[in-house]
């Protein structure tokens, strides 16, 4: 399975694409070529783990800098980014609380898809995935099989074992 970045884009005619619960997925406009994703249908918006998040402001524009850290339990591979403030939402977490949070736009690959995405900048380090690609991403042509993971194919063993902390 090559990167991301390298991944054909489809036809907006075509149909829906079964993916699974959990698929690895790409940021390819943010060089981030792999992130294990959880798919979930219960969540409005997407979001992704997102460090040192600082706001600027960019000829009078609303910006935002931040570091994605792919990897679970690691600072390998770290991609800093900036991309404009889309907006500012508050997002209730899975625990309840209510929290405001930044959201920005980008493309987002999952399994040789790409569609544009908002995502909310947080801190999940508690979770159990980098990334949570909710509804309004999905509605964009996916059907996801809860009892299934990885339709879209995963990357190397070499790869994956650095998302475990082992390289």
């Amino acid at each position: 399975m090559a990167p991301c970045h390298t991944v054909r884009v489809p036809a907006p005619s075509e149909s829906n694409l079964t993916v699974g619960w959990r698929e690895w997925v790409c940021l390819p406009d943010l060089g981030v070529d792999w992130v294990k994703a959880k798919l979930d249908t219960g969540a409005r918006t997407s979001s992704i783990h997102a460090y040192e998040v600082q706001e600027f402001e960019r000829d009078g524009v609303d910006w935002v800098r931040f570091d994605v850290r792919p990897w679970q339990k690691s600072t390998d591979d770290i991609v800093a980014a900036e991309l404009p403030v889309h907006d500012r939402r508050d997002i209730r977490s899975s625990n309840g609380q209510i929290q405001r949070r930044i959201v920005v736009s980008t493309t987002l690959s999952i399994a040789d898809r790409r569609i544009p995405a908002e995502f909310t900048l947080t801190d999940r380090d508690e979770m159990g995935f980098r990334m949570l690609v909710g509804r309004e991403a999905l509605r964009q042509g996916f059907l996801v099989d809860s009892g299934h993971s990885y339709y879209g194919g995963r990357p190397s063993l070499q790869t994956r074992r650095r998302n475990r902390g082992h390289a």
